[in-house]
């Protein structure tokens, strides 16, 4: 039987990473308690998080066949281009505009067509970025270019 080496590979370079995260910020922050969370619980737990996933795609890829597929180049791309144009533009053009243009960098390598569901889209992406980072969690990031 042919196993689905791709997951297999996946699956434990993810594992791995989060067993990494989890170490260093045990090993170097606080953890504290549920009571009292120090600045490396959140990180300890999702390193964990990320840990068990990675585990459970490479104990099922083991048993499962698998049918190689093309890495998604373009895709990959679009999403990492969309990240640096993020951290480059976020102190420039504020929270709003650098959402709305990173939203629509990665939703253009998405293989459906259309304008419509990319401009909706955007405007979610945003509108939620807006309400979580500045109403909900008060943070003192710039909202527009000319309020910095």
């Amino acid at each position: 039987m042919q196993r689905d080496y791709q997951d297999l590979l996946w699956g434990s370079i993810l594992a791995m990473f989060g067993l990494a995260v989890a170490a260093y910020a045990a090993a170097h922050y606080e953890i504290g308690s549920l009571r009292r969370m120090g600045p490396g619980f959140f990180p300890v737990v999702l390193g964990v998080i990320l840990t068990a996933l990675g585990v459970v795609i490479t104990v099922s890829a083991w048993s499962r066949a698998g049918v190689p597929q093309p890495f998604a180049w373009r895709e990959g791309l679009g999403v990492i281009l969309s990240l640096v144009v993020f951290a480059v533009l976020m102190p420039r053009l504020g929270i709003v505009a650098t959402t709305a243009l990173t939203t629509l960098i990665s939703s253009s390598v998405a293989p459906r067509a259309g304008v419509g569901w990319r401009l909706v889209l955007c405007a979610a992406v945003t509108l939620l970025t807006w309400a979580v980072f500045v109403l909900a969690l008060d943070m003192t990031i710039p909202v527009w270019p000319w309020s910095r």
